[in-house]
């Protein structure tokens, strides 16, 4: 039997939330996925997929407009799948101490594809991070990175096993 094949989709500004669609695209192969992990923007069509995760990062309260328009553009392949998403953000221990609702945007397209959950994890902004904000942020110590790589493998594992669950166990 062939592995099932993930698709984990992401809208990325500064690299913070390709980095939590990396850690997914590791974890679900570590656990026996075909598991590909691309830029939203690329994505023109997610019918050889068995499953779609797809993340955006939240700026100002809206998700990334990379994320935005993959939803819009592959809504109706999408509703026929199963689909997750997840959105990073809050530059602090929020999205640890509480799980933190969908922005308004992203629960209307939660609805609309159909998708079966949404999780936020926390972001990142270093002194890496280009840009006037994220410069400010980190001088006057707003900064760090508050993704979570267990709690973001967790949430993998927890989609890979719902998979196993309705296409049948990888091989």
């Amino acid at each position: 039997m062939n592995a099932k094949r993930v698709l984990v989709a992401y809208g990325s500004r500064h690299g913070a939330t390709a980095g939590i669609a990396d850690e997914i695209g590791d974890t679900l192969r570590a656990d026996g996925f075909d598991a590909v992990v691309v830029p939203a923007d690329t994505v023109t069509d997610v019918s050889g997929y068995d499953g779609v995760v797809l993340g955006g990062a939240l700026y100002a309260g809206r998700w990334n407009g990379k994320a935005r328009r993959c939803a819009r553009r592959n809504a109706e392949q999408l509703r026929h799948r199963p689909v997750w998403l997840f959105s990073s953000g809050p530059v602090d221990s929020s999205a640890e101490q509480d799980d933190i609702p969908p922005a308004p945007g992203v629960a209307r397209r939660m609805k609309k594809l159909g998708a079966r959950e949404h999780v936020t994890f926390g972001g990142a902004v270093t002194a890496e991070t280009p840009g006037l904000i994220a410069r400010s942020l980190v001088r006057h110590g707003k900064g760090g990175d508050f993704r979570n790589p267990e709690r973001i493998q967790a949430w993998a594992h927890h989609i890979g096993s719902e998979l196993d669950s309705e296409l049948g166990a990888t091989s």
